[in-house]
């Protein structure tokens, strides 16, 4: 399970130079990332489009391409998964759907859901907000406290720290219990989205009880 998660927002996916960006972070992630496609209010056939370009890319270097929210594109596009919110299908069905070989996320935003999603199958489940971020106002943090009894709760499946994450927060969130963050403006917001995920891949090797990346 890759230990750090990049994810798009609506923005991301419009931006001219995207696919190009795209291609570099996977490049500089290889194995070690997944990428998530999300677009929630992007057209669907935006969506479409970027899947079917990077899951080749991803699948060139061995990264996983994860579809947020649509297990539909998922499955045309051949993507190694999805990650589901709240008003998506349950873990179950997409995994009905998917079949066994899918990499399949939960967003979590408490201990009990994640409980649940590990019961219902999800092979990792993201937490947060941990931080504090401009791009949720007004969403309240909760602090890493949720990834340590999310981690008690999630029967050995990873979990991964979300929200307001960057390199320094690293740290932090491994020990609490934390298989992994995800992340988006510290990559998307930086000039060198490649030379971020080299940060971030750094931060999470050498975190005191993360150990190194195998």
């Amino acid at each position: 399970m890759p230990r750090l998660h990049v994810v798009t927002d609506d923005e991301i996916l419009a931006r001219g130079d995207f696919l190009r960006l795209a291609s570099e972070v996977i490049t500089a992630g290889g194995a070690e990332i997944a990428f998530h496609v999300r677009g929630p209010r992007s057209d669907g056939r935006v969506v479409f489009d970027v899947a079917s370009h990077l899951v080749a890319v991803a699948d060139e270097v061995g990264a996983r391409l994860l579809i947020n929210d649509r297990v539909d594109i998922a499955m045309a596009t051949g993507a190694h998964g999805v990650h589901l919110g709240r008003r998506c299908l349950g873990v179950r069905q997409a995994r009905e759907l998917l079949g066994a070989d899918a990499m399949i996320g939960s967003s979590c935003h408490s201990s009990a859901e994640v409980g649940g999603a590990v019961a219902e199958g999800a092979d990792f489940v993201f937490v947060g907000t941990l931080f504090r971020t401009p791009s949720h106002p007004d969403t309240e943090a909760v602090g890493v406290e949720l990834v340590s009894r999310s981690a008690g709760e999630a029967n050995g499946q990873p979990v991964i720290g979300i929200g307001g994450v960057g390199p320094e927060q690293v740290e932090e969130i491994i020990d609490a219990g934390g298989h992994g963050v995800a992340v988006v403006r510290s990559v998307w917001a930086n000039e060198d989205p490649a030379g971020a995920v080299g940060r971030l891949l750094d931060a999470l090797r050498f975190a005191p009880t993360g150990g190194v990346l195998p």
